[in-house]
């Protein structure tokens, strides 16, 4: 019998049958405001910064920055680029491509949802999204711009500088440029999905299929281990193998952020949520489908020295892969950014 952690795995079952959220009304945790009324399955509450309340025009200043390519050294890229809404704010590419032809070490990772994140990066090496979306405007391999020179364009342009004075009360700041792009970031969600119709009282909306799928994901597939609560994530950090090769690892992952090597390649454990939209995969795009990453799992990763404990092979049949795959699409739903999301018309 493969190994499994008992408590912390039926822990998770029972919070995926339950559809319990992970952050229970506390009135201690920022709310996003009275308009903030997230698609079926998603927490309604969101960890917001008292410093930065979400707001409609806030939101839509925001989304106008991030899709400027201004804010990129040689005005060729702007965020949309490589977080495109056509692709659940991810692109298809195994790596990030910057100004100039740039590639960086990494899959651009999905936006989706990570208003309700603990720290941000496939590292996990940011804390707050206000600092996260700062980084790759000042990033070589990416957009390769100073925030100095940020600023200055951005208050050389009369439309941004009557922006942020009426949404900030001062001239544009490099905080406030975070801030912005932080609170349109948070507007980005999907729920309301075939999966969130079926766990909130309607049997119809996950086919057979899906539904065997669903039975594999809480028990056999072991997915809850990792993919777990409203957003399908337990937001660590894991080593399921990828990148491991001739005794070493191509990125390090977590260990290059918490020294541990326990921690050697670990990465974040991604939402599940618009997974359909958003190949290919994992934190090098090296698994191009999701019948791929099914395999991945299906084999118990690659085995390595720092494997996490919970991948063992699964021995799934076809009959049973394909189950997984479909229940996996069903977490596709409303996908919405902007004031949109806060129920204002979009500006």
């Amino acid at each position: 019998m493969r190994y499994r952690s008992v408590c912390v795995h039926a822990a998770a079952l029972a919070l995926l049958y339950a559809g319990v959220r992970l952050h229970a009304a506390d009135p201690a945790r920022p709310r996003t405001g009275d308009s903030w009324k997230p698609p079926l399955g998603l927490d309604a509450y969101m960890p917001v910064p008292e410093d930065n309340p979400l707001s409609a025009g806030k939101a839509a200043l925001g989304k106008r920055l991030f899709f400027d390519k201004a804010l990129s050294r040689d005005r060729s890229i702007s965020c949309a680029t490589c977080h495109d809404p056509a692709h659940a704010f991810t692109d298809d590419r195994a790596a990030a491509v910057g100004v100039f032809g740039r590639k960086g070490p990494r899959r651009v990772p999905k936006l989706v949802n990570r208003g309700y994140g603990r720290s941000f990066f496939w590292d996990g090496r940011i804390a707050t999204l206000e600092k996260q979306t700062l980084q790759p405007i000042q990033n070589e391999l990416e957009m390769d711009l100073t925030l100095d020179d940020a600023v200055r364009r951005l208050r050389d342009s009369a439309v941004y500088s009557a922006e942020f004075l009426k949404m900030f009360r001062r001239e544009v700041h490099a905080d406030d440029l975070g801030k912005a792009l932080a609170a349109y970031v948070r507007t980005i969600v999907s729920g309301d999905s075939p999966y969130d119709r079926y766990m909130n009282g309607n049997p119809g909306a996950l086919p057979p299929e899906a539904r065997l799928g669903l039975d594999i994901f809480r028990g056999k597939g072991n997915c809850g281990a990792c993919h777990i609560g409203p957003n399908l994530t337990d937001e660590s950090f894991h080593n399921t193998g990828v990148g491991w090769g001739d005794g070493e690892f191509t990125d390090p992952g977590r260990f290059e952020v918490s020294g541990d090597r326990a921690d050697l390649g670990a990465f974040k454990t991604p939402t599940l949520r618009e997974a359909a939209a958003a190949a290919p995969y994992m934190h090098d795009g090296s698994l191009a489908t999701l019948e791929d990453v099914i395999e991945h799992y299906d084999k118990g990763g690659e085995p390595n020295p720092h494997l996490d404990r919970d991948m063992e092979p699964l021995e799934l049949s076809e009959e049973e892969k394909q189950a997984l795959l479909a229940f996996l699409k069903s977490l596709s739903g409303k996908l919405t950014d902007g004031p949109a999301t806060l129920g204002a018309a979009p500006q």
